[in-house]
């Protein structure tokens, strides 16, 4: 039973958050300057998941050429910015990053 309250709780506690904000906003006109700064948080989101992965792999700072995932994220960057397009990205990022542990 105190299981089944947890996931309860957990699932109140993920839900409230979303919805709340998405109910007082819904039939509301929003600003056009805060619909272009809503429009760069998930690319900040991204940006700050991703940053320590690439650079920061093992816990601690690494630019160097033995970095695999900065290795890859040169031509993973490039695809996205060429041709916008997420899946290109993950495919190329990928087989980058398949390709070097094979090589390398």
């Amino acid at each position: 039973m105190k299981l089944l309250l947890i996931i309860v709780a957990m699932g109140v506690v993920t839900y409230v958050p979303r919805v709340v904000p998405l109910m007082a906003l819904a039939n509301r006109r929003l600003p056009a300057w805060l619909l272009r700064f809503l429009s760069s948080v998930p690319v900040a989101v991204l940006a700050a998941f991703a940053a320590p992965l690439i650079f920061a792999p093992e816990g601690t700072l690494d630019v160097s050429l033995g970095n695999l995932n900065l290795l890859a994220a040169v031509p993973t960057v490039i695809a996205a910015v060429w041709r916008r397009d997420l899946l290109l990205s993950v495919v190329v990022g990928a087989l980058t990053v398949a390709l070097l542990r094979i090589w390398l």
